[in-house]
C-alpha cells in the first residue's frame, strides 16, 4: 500500500472523506467477538475502513438490517473433483459466499506433472475467486503405484521461493512421517524453514504414532470420521477441518464433538465437491446451515467458515468485517438458515441472488490434454486367476472413502478364474496404468458397490489417476477401457459392449471444458443409468465411489496398477487368501 493509500484509508475510516462503498444500516457479524453489530460498513481501494453509523460513500446500498459476514473461507478443497476448470470452479462457487480457497492441485499434478500446476495458476487468475494453491506434498501419493510425475522436495523450492504457493498440501504418506522417511523429511523441511504452514492427512492415527506426525509440524487433518480423532488432534494443537463433500460426509457426526470450548480449533471444509453438488446444495454456507441445524450457534458456524479458516491458513489480511481488512463480503437476511444474496471481493459486488457477475473468460487447455497412454493394454490383462476360493475384497463403506478388507468366499472354473455371480454384489476392479504405457494392470475384487451387469469406467482413480473400471464381465470392462482411451479420459458407462453412457473430461482425464451446469447434466445421466440400468447401489455415488478405491492412503484396502495395498500396514496383499 502506497502513503497516499494508506492516508485515504485513515481519513475514510475516520469519516473525513467518502468511501468507495457503503454497505448502510447493516447487522454486522463481529467473528472476534461473537457478536452481532448495527452499523455501516465502509470499503476504500477494497479495503473496509471501518464499521460505524452514518458513514458516507460514493456508492451506497441500503442493506435495511440485512446481515453482513467476512466471506468464506475454504481451506483445504480440490478444484478437479468439481471436474470443472478453475475459472468455471469460480462462477459457481462465488455466488455461494465463498470467496477464497486453498486449492490442492494434487490430482493434475499426479497426472502432468508440475506443468499441470502451472496449468492451475493460469486458470486461477480468470477468477474473482482468490484461489491460493498448496504445493501438492506427495505425487505420487505412495510407492505403491505409477503417476504420471514424481515431485521431490528440490522439484518444490522455486514456488517456494517465488510465493506462487501458500504452503504444503496435505501430506498423505503419514507412514512416512512418522517413521522419519529421508525424502519426506526433505519436504517438510523445506516448507518448515520457510515458516509455510504444512497441511494434513492422518485417518485412524492415534496415540504416539499422533504425536509423531503433529511433530513433524503438520497442522491440521481433514481425514477425522470420528470425534475421537477430533479431540485427539484438537489436545495436540491441530485444527480439525469438518468435511462435507459430495461422497465423504462428515460434518454431522464431528459436530457431535464440537464444544464452545474447542470450537475455534474447528473449520468447515469440503475436500471433494463436485459441481452437481454445488449446484444442487451449495458449498460452506450449505455447511453452516447443517452446523446450524445441529445445534451449533449461527455465529459459531460463521466463526468456522471464517475467521478460524483465516488463522489456520495464516490469512491476516482477511476472515472478519474489520478495519484494514479485504472486502471480501457477503450479505444474506436470516441468520437461523442463511441463504447468500450478494457476494463482494475486495470490495466489487460480484454475485447476486445466485448470479455470478463477471465474465467467464477461459485459459487455452492445449497443453493439458491427451493424457491417456495404453496402447500396451490387452483385454486378457482382466483375467483374474485365484489359488483359493477365499478372496480378499474391497468393501465399499457409503458416505466414505474408507473401505473395509472383506474375506469372501467366490466361484472359480475349472482354470480357478473368478466368476461373476450376480447372487453376490462382488464384481472384478482393475486399475489399468496410463501415464507412461507400462502395460500395468492389476486386477482385484470390489464388494457392496452394487454394480450387477456392464461395466464402469473412469480416469478419475485417487491420486495418481489411472485408469479404473469395475464390471460384470471382461468384454465389457475392455469396451470400457478403449473408450476412455479415444475420449481422452472421463467416465464411460457400457452394457453388452454398448456405451450407454460417457462424460467427456478431456483436460488431464480430470476436468470439462463445460459448464457447470452441462457437466452436472452430464453427471445426473451417468447417476441414472448407473443405477437404473447397471444396478449400481443407491448408497453409493456411481463416480466417486469407484475414483476413490485406488486412494491408497486411506485404510483399510484399496487398489493399484501395482496390486492390492492393506493400507494399515503400507503393504501390497494377495487376492487369494490360502485356507
Amino acid at each position: 500500500m502506497k502513503k497516499q493509500e494508506l492516508k485515504q484509508l485513515i481519513d475514510v475510516a475516520s469519516g473525513r472523506e467518502p468511501a468507495d462503498l457503503v454497505l448502510k444500516n447493516a447487522q454486522v457479524i463481529d467473528v472476534y467477538q461473537g457478536e452481532v453489530i448495527q452499523g455501516d460498513v465502509a470499503v476504500i481501494h477494497g479495503v473496509i475502513a471501518g464499521v460505524a453509523n452514518e458513514y458516507q460513500g460514493k456508492e451506497v446500498v441500503d442493506l435495511k438490517g440485512k446481515y453482513v459476514a467476512p466471506g468464506f473461507i475454504d481451506p483445504h478443497i480440490h478444484v478437479e473433483s468439481s471436474y470443472v476448470t478453475p475459472e468455471e470452479f469460480g462462477r459457481l462457487l462465488v455466488p455461494h459466499g465463498t470467496t477464497t480457497v486453498l486449492a490442492d492441485p494434487h490430482e493434475i499434478v499426479n497426472v502432468l506433472g508440475l506443468k499441470g500446476l502451472d496449468y492451475m495458476l493460469a486458470a486461477a487468475q480468470e477468477t474473482v475467486l482468490d484461489i491460493r494453491y498448496m504445493m501438492p506434498s506427495c505425487v505420487p501419493a505412495t510407492n505403491m503405484e505409477n503417476a504420471g510425475a514424481v515431485v521431490k522436495a528440490v522439484d518444490m523450492l522455486p514456488a517456494f521461493e517465488n510465493g506462487t504457493v501458500d504452503g504444503l498440501a496435505e501430506f498423505m504418506n503419514f507412514p512416512g512421517v512418522i517413521h522419519g522417511d529421508d525424502e519426506v523429511l526433505d519436504k517438510l523441511l523445506a516448507a518448515k524453514q520457510r515458516d509455510m504452514r504444512i497441511d494434513g492427512h492422518s485417518p485412524m492415527v492415534f496415540a504416539k504414532e499422533l504425536n509423531a506426525y503433529a511433530a513433524a509440524g503438520i497442522s491440521n487433518d481433514h481425514e477425522c470420521s470420528t470425534v475421537k480423532e477430533l479431540q485427539d488432534r484438537i489436545a495436540r494443537g491441530m485444527y480439525v477441518f469438518l468435511r462435507e463433500g459430495s461422497v465423504t460426509q462428515n460434518l454431522r457426526g464431528l459436530l457431535k464433538g464440537v464444544t464452545p470450548k474447542n470450537y475455534h480449533r474447528c473449520v468447515l471444509s469440503a475436500d471433494d465437491l463436485q459441481a452437481k453438488t454445488i449446484l444442487e446444495t451449495g458449498h460452506l454456507d450449505n455447511s453452516i446451515r447443517i452446523s446450524i441445524e445441529e445445534g451449533v450457534s449461527p455465529i459459531q458456524a460463521i466463526q468456522m467458515a471464517t475467521i478460524n479458516a483465516a488463522q489456520c491458513c495464516q490469512l491476516t489480511d482477511r476472515g472478519a468485517v474489520a478495519p484494514s481488512l479485504r472486502a471480501d463480503l457477503v450479505v444474506f437476511s436470516d441468520l437461523s438458515r442463511p441463504e447468500i444474496e450478494a457476494t463482494y471481493i475486495a470490495g466489487q459486488q460480484v454475485a447476486e441472488n445466485g448470479h455470478y457477475l463477471p465474465t467467464v473468460k477461459r485459459v487455452s487447455t492445449n497443453h493439458v490434454q491427451s493424457s491417456v497412454h495404453i496402447d500396451a493394454f490387452k483385454k486378457e490383462q482382466l483375467i483374474l486367476t485365484l489359488t483359493s476360493d477365499k478372496a480378499r475384497a474391497i468393501e465399499v463403506i457409503p458416505q466414505e472413502a474408507l473401505t473395509n478388507e472383506a474375506i469372501i468366499t467366490v466361484r472359480r472354473a475349472e482354470d480357478n478364474q473368478f466368476v461373476f455371480d450376480p447372487q453376490q454384489d462382488v464384481t472384478k476392479i482393475a486399475v489399468v496404468e496410463r501415464h507412461h504405457n507400462t502395460g500395468n494392470v492389476f486386477v482385484g475384487l470390489l464388494k457392496d458397490y452394487g454394480l450387477k451387469r456392464g461395466a464402469i469406467g473412469l480416469s478419475i482413480a485417487h491420486d495418481s489417476h489411472n485408469l479404473i473400471v469395475t464390471g460384470s464381465n471382461d468384454d465389457d470392462m475392455a469396451a470400457a477401457i478403449t473408450a476412455l482411451k479415444e475420449q481422452e479420459g472421463g467416465v464411460v458407462l457400457v452394457e453388452s459392449g454398448k456405451v450407454i453412457g460417457r462424460m467427456a473430461l478431456p483436460i488431464a482425464g480430470l476436468m470439462s471444458d463445460l459448464s457447470g451446469e452441462e457437466v452436472a447434466s452430464q453427471e445426473a445421466e451417468i447417476n441414472r443409468l448407473a443405477r437404473e440400468v447397471l444396478g449400481v447401489s443407491e448408497k453409493v455415488d456411481p463416480i466417486m465411489t469407484l475414483g476413490f478405491m485406488s486412494l491408497a492412503v486411506i485404510p483399510n484396502l484399496k487398489i493399484t496398477d501395482i496390486g492390492l495395498v492393506d493400507v494399515s500396514k503400507f503393504e501390497i496383499v494377495p487376492v487369494s487368501v490360502e485356507e
